[in-house]
């Protein structure tokens, strides 16, 4: 498995435009949901757009920074997957969402790619200062449980969210 976290250039702009697509098209038929949310919430047909807009670099009210990158694999030059970082967590965050939202594109699940990528991404969160992570996921999601033990999440709660599903509330804490 050669993979990298990468931030995303216009050297991948195909790569990009071919998972957002497949992305897309599971959902439609296997209603998946698109997390991390960053990388869907603009077209990315409008590429340089989409790159200034990637990335919050400054707080608003109900947002806080953060910062998205792409696992990329080597070997093919593919876009496995993606994950969004929030550098700090506001009251919204620390009841569902917590500093990490990520996702592995449709075709590449179940393959141990989700937690290769969490790993990398704790190597990203130490960077930016963050020593103790929360990660949250709907219970029903057994493959991001299991990547987010397998990096040493441990379950503090399960609660019910405003979908009216029951979610759970994971704490990594990072060496």
């Amino acid at each position: 498995m050669n993979v990298k976290l990468i931030k995303l250039t216009k050297e991948y702009e195909k790569q990009l435009g071919e998972m957002i697509d497949e992305w897309k098209a599971d959902q439609k038929i296997n209603h998946t949901n698109h997390s991390p949310y960053a990388i869907f919430k603009n077209d990315y047909h409008d590429f340089d757009r989409y790159l200034s807009e990637l990335e919050r670099k400054t707080p608003t009210e109900n947002r806080v920074p953060d910062s998205v990158f792409f696992l990329l694999d080597t070997d093919r030059n593919r876009l496995l997957g993606a994950v969004n970082i929030r550098h700090y967590l506001n009251d919204s965050l620390l009841q569902s969402g917590g500093h990490i939202g990520d996702g592995i594109r449709p075709s590449e699940r179940r393959k141990g790619y989700a937690t290769e990528m969490l790993r990398l991404t704790l190597i990203e969160c130490k960077k930016l200062g963050i020593d103790k992570v929360l990660m949250t996921c709907d219970k029903d999601n057994i493959g991001s449980a299991k990547s987010i033990i397998k990096n040493g999440g441990v379950l503090e709660n399960e609660f019910l969210n405003e979908d009216g599903e029951i979610e759970q509330r994971y704490w990594i804490t990072i060496e």
